[in-house]
């Protein structure tokens, strides 16, 4: 089984609050952990080889959303992203 090294070095923050940084953070951590591991997932992303950029779709924020379901739904996005 091979090893999965996500480096995020600008994760772009429009529209949360600074104090729900943390909670996004969380979601999107637990959620890429999930999907990473999924095989279509992992056989997509050892095919590019070392991306250099990866831009996923925009999220649209409603007041009712948790920011660890943003989190969430971001790194489904870069799920996505990764399989196209």
């Amino acid at each position: 089984m091979k090893r999965v090294i996500v480096h995020i070095d600008r994760l772009v923050l429009n529209g949360v609050s600074p104090e729900h940084r943390h909670e996004f953070a969380e979601g999107l951590r637990q959620e890429l952990t999930r999907v990473l591991a999924e095989p279509s997932v992992a056989q997509h992303l050892a095919s590019r080889g070392d991306a250099v950029r990866l831009e996923a779709e925009r999220i649209h924020i409603t007041p009712s959303i948790r920011p660890v379901q943003v989190g969430a739904h971001a790194a489904r996005n870069i799920a996505r992203e990764i399989k196209s």
